[in-house]
């Protein structure tokens, strides 16, 4: 996304609100990502305000998904800075990926356990609370008397 910064020589000049505007995250959050170390502005204006570029946009992307896939932001700032850096550190980012399918695949088992076991417990429910007495148990509740 291409924003005007508003200066004829193009320096950056994206406020927090206009980042947060344009890419829908909230200005809190990015306020948090730079104190994380996760972005950084590009510069400060006189006034202190922190003015970012058009490559915020890409950095904002990529940090919502993977802390869509849970990814620690120990290892989210490592994978902005290799990013950063030019450098591409393709065995270690796909080990992290790899790592994080894997953890999301145990999840996804214990999610199923966890559905069977409720399902169980809803088909023993009865309407009024409470488990069905178990099948075959005999004892019949006696008939209130008149």
């Amino acid at each position: 996304m291409t924003v005007s910064t508003g200066d004829p020589q193009g320096a950056p000049g994206l406020k927090i609100g206009q980042v947060a505007s344009y890419s829908g995250v909230p200005v809190k959050t990015i306020r948090f990502y730079c104190d994380e170390g996760l972005i950084r502005p590009a510069t400060r204006s006189d006034g202190g305000y922190r003015l970012f570029d058009d490559s915020i946009y890409a950095e904002l992307s990529l940090i919502r998904t993977l802390r869509a896939m849970d990814v620690p932001l120990s290892e989210l700032r490592r994978i902005l800075e290799v990013r950063r850096s030019g450098v591409c550190n393709c065995t270690s980012l796909k080990s992290s990926i790899g790592s994080r399918l894997g953890a999301i695949d145990q999840h996804i088992q214990e999610l199923g356990a966890m559905r069977q076991e409720l399902a169980a417990l809803l088909e023993q429910w009865q309407d009024c609370g409470g488990a069905k007495p178990p099948v075959g148990a005999g004892a019949e509740l006696p008939t209130p008397s008149p």
